[in-house]
């Protein structure tokens, strides 16, 4: 079965932005506060930056996942990214892990910055709470890869 451009990019789209918003928000703010513990910020640095995060996560996911799926498709020949969304478990995981990596580009670290600046996350006054909210951002697409990795060994053992 051929897919259109529509399609694909509507499967890529779902399958990236289910594993990257599929937290709760209990578990949310646990891992908020083990990063907080790791990082040695303490008192309310947790409530803060979980109160930075939610209102403009889901809409910066959104900008590069769309960003993730145009460069995808302006450097693979469409045929082979229709054979990553047949559904399945592993490639689905390959996918995400796709995404993961893009996230990791220079030109993507630069346009998270930048992005992050403009919702204020990296204003002067509020500097460490956005550099904070954006060192979690990347320890939770760490996570992220690392149980997508997890999971795709669990399904072919």
């Amino acid at each position: 079965m051929v897919m259109s451009p529509k399609e694909l990019r509507t499967h890529i789209f779902s399958t990236i932005i289910c594993k990257v918003e599929e937290q709760d928000e209990d578990k949310r703010m646990e891992a908020l506060n083990e990063f907080m513990a790791i990082t040695g910020t303490g008192g309310s640095a947790p409530e803060k930056v979980i109160n930075l995060i939610p209102p403009i996560m889901h809409e910066l996911y959104e900008k590069w996942i769309t960003l993730f799926i145009d460069r995808l498709l302006e450097t693979v020949d469409a045929q082979n990214v229709e054979l990553l969304c047949d559904g399945a478990d592993s490639n689905n995981a390959a996918l995400v892990l796709a995404y993961v990596m893009f996230l990791e580009s220079a030109r993507m670290e630069k346009q998270i910055d930048q992005d992050l600046k403009e919702h204020g996350l990296q204003a002067s006054e509020n500097n460490d709470l956005g550099n904070l909210a954006a060192d979690y951002i990347r320890a939770q697409m760490a996570k992220i890869t690392e149980k997508t990795d997890e999971d795709e060994v669990a399904g072919n053992a």
